[in-house]
């Protein structure tokens, strides 16, 4: 049996399905192992690799995994400094991956090892995640618009870089529109889960529209919606979607089949937006969400421009 580095014996105390196995995995085990976490925990993202070239997509599994245990290493773990305990040992065997990849033992560094390789990824965008991880340990309300963008910037925008990464695109001003989309992806993931959210003792509406709409903290416990709430909820809306837009002209600058996977996650957000909407932006009586039939149609519509840019080829 191979003995486990510091790091690794630190992951002890995690949820049992991510603790690190005793033997090291081959390539295609771990590679096996990412995938199904994949399948089974985010349908939308697994769908979604299926229009990226085959060649890609364990790259894009590995690199979910890797925020997929440690969203849950934050989320799934009650006591904060047991939390905080466990990603700093997944930073470090971030770090381990990065130094000293032959003594990686779990599956998710073993595969992300040769994506980092054959993709040249900067190991910060992934240390940024963890920053964010860390952040909802502390941070629980959010007083403004500009503290939402920062916690984003950590959150959400470093898994649009890694893609463009991964798929060959280094300019900073395709980057940049790939944060806009991110940014947004995440709003709108806000918006949706405000009761979810507050049961769960956060507050990501910001401070600031509440004051401004004259909405209070009491209206979101007791699910009182008013047109103050509403209008509140109207504004965060559009100006998320108006984002959203921004960032979808990086379709104009990417080769086709990854434009098909980023107008799929940029017209998800919009379908979130508007289950939102069609709500009268009452997030507080349910959790708004994009129908099953919205979902088809949104497939549909990304199988044809797939298969459009096949043809064109």
């Amino acid at each position: 049996m191979s003995e486990l580095s510091a790091a690794e014996h630190a992951l002890l105390g995690a949820p049992h399905q991510y603790l690190t196995p005793l033997e090291r995995p081959s390539l295609a085990e771990a590679r096996a192992w990412c995938a199904e976490l994949t399948r089974t925990h985010y349908e939308n993202f697994h769908v979604a690799t299926i229009f990226l070239p085959r060649r890609v997509r364990p790259h894009f599994e590995s690199i979910y995994a890797y925020c997929r245990v440690a969203d849950d290493l934050g989320d799934e773990v009650a006591d904060t400094s047991v939390a905080t305990r466990l990603l700093d040992a997944w930073g470090s065997m971030l770090d381990e991956c990065y130094d000293a990849p032959e003594r990686s033992m779990h599956p998710v560094f073993v595969a992300l090892r040769e994506t980092v390789a054959a993709c040249d990824l900067p190991r910060q965008l992934f240390h940024d995640l963890l920053i964010a991880f860390k952040m909802d340990q502390v941070k629980t309300d959010y007083e403004t618009w500009e503290e939402l963008l920062e916690y984003s910037h950590y959150s959400a925008n470093p898994v649009g870089r890694l893609v463009l990464w991964v798929c060959g695109y280094r300019e900073e001003k395709l980057a940049l529109l790939s944060d806009k989309i991110c940014t947004a992806l995440q709003l709108a993931n806000f918006w949706q889960d405000v009761v979810e959210d507050k049961e769960r003792g956060r507050r990501y509406l910001p401070a600031e529209s509440m004051d401004r709409f004259g909405v209070d903290e009491g209206q979101i416990e007791g699910r009182v919606f008013t047109p103050e709430f509403g209008a509140m909820v109207r504004d965060l809306v559009t100006r998320t979607r108006a984002m959203l837009a921004e960032g979808g002209e990086i379709s104009r600058y990417v080769d086709r089949e990854l434009a098909v996977t980023l107008n799929l996650f940029r017209k998800g957000g919009d379908a979130i937006l508007d289950g939102i909407v069609s709500q009268d932006y009452d997030v507080l009586r349910g959790r708004p969400v994009v129908t099953k039939t919205r979902k088809l149609s949104l497939l549909a519509g990304a199988l044809l421009e797939k298969l459009r840019a096949g043809m064109k080829r």
